[in-house]
């Protein structure tokens, strides 16, 4: 391809150019399994083949996970914070070549990728102020001359399963707390996404290099499901967060649980924004329009459902169908576009039978989808954002599409009946209300309001800030990331009690003499 973009440059800078073994931690690499292609949605090319994770591979890398392990957490967690600052000031070297490339292999925007490389910065300076902030707590005892305490100790090897969508951002959420939690953390990148994922190795296994880091404190692994199965089955690994499909995330959670492992799941968002009469309609029609087209409605927290009120829906209607005119589908590295491509065919077909089945339970679409073909159209890749005025109770809208499918569905009444459709999902992950009236917002932000993990007012379902726990309730997993104390799920807790003084009594009054 002629390098319009300047991405053949993102890719020599980022080390990923050619063949990569894709198993490797600070500055070994090794691989001995079949390769895996990256092809890019934008333009169907090869970008490079890596080497996958074999059995024997794996064990060497929790092997040397385990070793590091036992060197990392017994740094004070401020030096391990100093680690994370350096990697976080690596990222702002490398911002612009990896959000490129974050846009070439996955087919998101370019700003997006620059926005998803800011989100792992992001997360690196909340980490760096954490790794001063693992606090505990000191409690009353009811014994006299006695002293309690709680406090928080790292768990060990943390198995991060990343998804394609975002393909950088998650795993820095995990591993920039982990491993100022004292954590070591092994990942495995989506298949359709490794070169994002080895470049981002690169940058970290830099820093660890530079301060004579022990190998396996970050750790890759490349490979399909199977090497997830790896990680999720072992006893070593005690914490596995994992990003992806309800159906993955049942998988995950079920085998995690049958050897009492931990778990963080990150699964399906099925969203919504209630827009009520007393809504700011331009600033709905930016949330509404953003969120369900941006990154081709392949965000977990993408706007699949609006929920209008009846008094104003056909005004919303009309501005919606005049916005979706407007925007430009193409490469996403070219900054004029607003929507790329979609992951790959499969994800095609899926927006299709979406459609199919929209129309055949009674969906009436007003902005057509389909297929773009012909010039900057040759990976099949490209498709049109659709709306379709739909039911709440359909099967298909009850499903999440990873596509830029809005399902528009019109509401009666006052702001309960809006939030029994929202709630009437089997995901909880984001939402939002549109309203400028303080009891509708108060309402759905109240215990008997919204029933996802993320709640907004007069803004998208998309766009969480790294400051805030992200996740969600519901067939959507559990757990949190990023923000808030979210630090909590990468360690254990530990209870103290100490005993100043020259007798033993006993809790509860117990009377125990010898």
């Amino acid at each position: 391809m002629a390098d319009n973009f300047g991405i053949q440059e993102a890719l020599k800078t980022l080390g990923v150019d050619e063949v990569n073994d894709g198993t490797f931690s600070g500055k070994e690499h090794w691989a001995s399994g079949d390769p895996i292609t990256s092809v890019s949605p934008v333009n169907a090319e090869e970008i490079a083949s890596v080497k996958t994770t074999t059995r024997e591979d794996y064990e060497k890398a929790i092997g040397q996970a385990q070793e590091a392990f036992q060197y990392w957490r017994s740094l004070p967690a401020p030096q391990r914070g100093e680690i994370v600052r350096q990697f976080g000031n690596k990222l702002r070297e490398y911002k612009a070549p990896l959000g490129k490339l974050v846009s070439y292999e996955m087919g998101k925007s370019y700003q997006e990728g620059l926005g998803e490389v800011q989100e792992m910065i992001d997360i690196c300076d909340f980490a760096v102020g954490l790794s001063r902030q693992l606090y505990g707590l000191t409690i009353k005892s009811e014994r006299p001359m006695h002293a309690m305490q709680e406090q928080w100790h790292p768990l060990g090897i943390v198995g991060i399963i990343s998804a394609f969508n975002f393909p950088v951002a998650v795993w820095a959420w995990n591993t920039a707390v982990a491993l100022v939690c004292g954590d070591v953390t092994v990942w495995k990148p989506s298949e359709k996404t490794p070169l994002t994922g080895i470049a981002s190795q690169n940058i970290l296994a830099d820093v660890l290099r530079d301060n004579d880091m022990p190998e396996g404190i970050s750790t890759l692994v490349t490979g399909d499901y199977t090497v997830g199965e790896m990680m999720t089955k072992d006893n070593r690994v005690p914490l596995v967060s994992a990003t992806g499909s309800i159906r993955m995330g049942k998988i995950v959670g079920q085998t995690v649980a049958s050897r009492l492992g931990k778990t963080i799941l990150e699964l399906g968002g099925n969203n919504a924004i209630i827009v009520t009469p007393e809504a700011d309609l331009n600033m709905t029609l930016m949330g509404a329009v953003f969120g369900a087209v941006g990154t081709a409605g392949q965000r977990c927290t993408s706007t699949r459902r609006l929920i209008v009120h009846e008094d104003i829906y056909d005004k919303v209607k009309e501005s919606l169908v005049s916005a979706y005119k407007q925007i430009k589908i193409g490469n996403p590295l070219d900054e004029n576009n607003h929507v790329g491509p979609v992951i790959d065919k499969d994800a095609v077909n899926n927006y299709l039978k979406a459609l199919d089945k929209a129309k055949e339970e009674g969906g009436n679409i007003i902005v057509e989808g389909g297929v773009l073909e012909g010039e900057g159209f040759e990976s099949g890749c490209y498709v049109k954002p659709a709306i379709v005025e739909a039911e709440n109770h359909f099967e298909i809208v009850q499903e999440e599409t990873f596509a830029p499918i809005l399902y528009l569905i019109k509401y009666k009444g006052n702001v309960d009946d809006a939030l029994a459709l929202q709630n009437g999902v089997k995901q909880g992950l984001s939402s939002a209300i549109m309203s400028n009236n303080m009891r509708e917002t108060q309402r759905f932000l109240s215990e008997a309001g919204s029933d996802c993990g993320i709640a907004n007012v007069n803004i998208g379902t998309s766009g969480a800030e790294i400051g805030g726990a992200f996740g969600g309730e519901k067939e959507t997993g559990g757990g949190r990331e990023s923000g808030s104390d979210a630090w909590k799920a990468y360690m254990r807790r530990q209870t103290n009690t100490i005993n100043y003084g020259s007798e033993l009594p006993l809790a509860q009054g117990i009377k125990f003499d010898i």
